[in-house]
């Protein structure tokens, strides 16, 4: 059987959406083959435990140092190459790119297969990915997570598929929002970069609200392993227990028991957020446009409120007394959230994905 390539590299964002595609399509019968990078977490994937993995050299472009530039080039160029020998062995039916740097060494080899597969580039935000922007123009199909995505350059044929989630998460789709009695449970997420800031961020702003509201609040929040006794004498310092751990190994039960989501604005988190169906407080990362641009369509649809990490502590208070305040708003926007959610994303994505199969016939 002619395989189906993924290429995906990096961490959650874009290894979470092709995780459940690879379940969808190993569900299906179909052979999946893993094309990744060095330092992916995709190796201790359960999901792809059982498949063929090849790691593929590969490095971001971007940066102020020329030499850093010229340097990652040569190692995508390298990269390309070694793809190419592996993707000519496997003679594989379709190539799904889930964009981000890891991938472009194996879509490039793909296009310049003489007998090339199909090329299908998945992109989990509201605005293109750098590595997508650049690809979009060697692919044959464009899954796009938001209708309204920008940067999709002019002449792409674009399927709206969603953000594939994980099953745990898809599991809780439309989870009843139960509004807050006595406690509010508040969830903080915030993945590798945004975990930092948050330990910091998140007691200065609490310590704004009044004490009686504080006596109300059950928080959890992801922290990093260095920073935990700090945040937790800040929290108890005014007045809050809280659950600290710089991992949570059941986010699908955490976010659909919380009342309010503290996160930043990754695609994933996005899909997540939308798929169960929560109100959340935004405060995406700038290093890109893709946050900016995730918090923007969910706080758009009235499903999140957007604070800029730049106005401090003071204003995420206000925003959190706000909320907290009215019961009736945080359901509203728990039902805006939902209303986003596709939770079919992986079965629309693994669709494409062999529906745009060429079968060889065999004789």
């Amino acid at each position: 059987m002619n395989p189906i390539v993924i290429a995906a590299g990096g961490t959650g964002g874009h290894i979470f959406p092709a995780e459940a595609l690879a379940a969808a399509l190993l569900q299906r019968g179909e052979r999946v083959v893993l094309m990744t990078d060095a330092r992916s977490s995709a190796a201790n994937s359960p999901v792809f435990a059982g498949c063929e993995m090849h790691v593929i050299a590969g490095a971001g472009l971007a940066g102020r140092s020329l030499w850093r530039a010229a340097k990652g080039a040569a190692q995508i160029a390298h990269g390309v190459l070694a793809a190419r020998r592996v993707l000519a062995d496997l003679k594989p039916s379709v190539v799904v790119g889930f964009g981000g740097y890891p991938a472009v060494a194996p879509v490039l080899a793909a296009r310049s297969l003489r007998r090339r597969p199909v090329l299908i580039l998945h992109d989990q935000n509201a605005a293109l990915g750098k590595a997508n922007r650049f690809l979009a123009k060697f692919a044959d199909r464009l899954a796009l997570s938001f209708a309204a995505a920008s940067g999709v350059p002019e002449g792409c044929q674009c399927v709206l598929t969603g953000n594939p989630v994980r099953a745990a998460i898809a599991a809780r789709k439309n989870s009843p929002y139960v509004a807050a009695d006595e406690k509010i449970n508040v969830l903080v997420l915030g993945g590798s970069l945004g975990a930092r800031v948050f330990a910091t961020l998140i007691p200065a702003a609490l310590a704004y609200l009044p004490a009686k509201m504080l006596a109300r609040v059950s928080l959890t929040m992801q922290c990093p392993a260095a920073s935990i006794e700090t945040a937790r004498a800040a929290l108890l310092a005014c007045g809050v227990n809280a659950v600290l751990e710089p991992f949570f190994a059941d986010v699908a039960g955490l976010m659909a028991d919380a009342h309010l989501v503290i996160a930043r604005a990754g695609g994933s988190t996005v899909a997540e957020l939308a798929v169960i169906g929560r109100p959340s407080v935004l405060i995406p990362l700038r290093i890109n446009d893709d946050q900016p641009a995730n918090a923007n369509a969910l706080a758009g649809a009235g499903g999140a409120v957007r604070v800029e990490q730049t106005e401090g502590a003071e204003a995420l208070a206000k925003v959190l007394e706000n909320l907290v305040n009215d019961p009736a708003r945080l359901a509203g926007m728990a039902a805006a959230a939902g209303r986003m959610g596709i939770v079919d994303a992986a079965e629309r994505l693994a669709d494409l994905v062999q529906n745009s199969v060429v079968r060889e016939a065999v004789i």
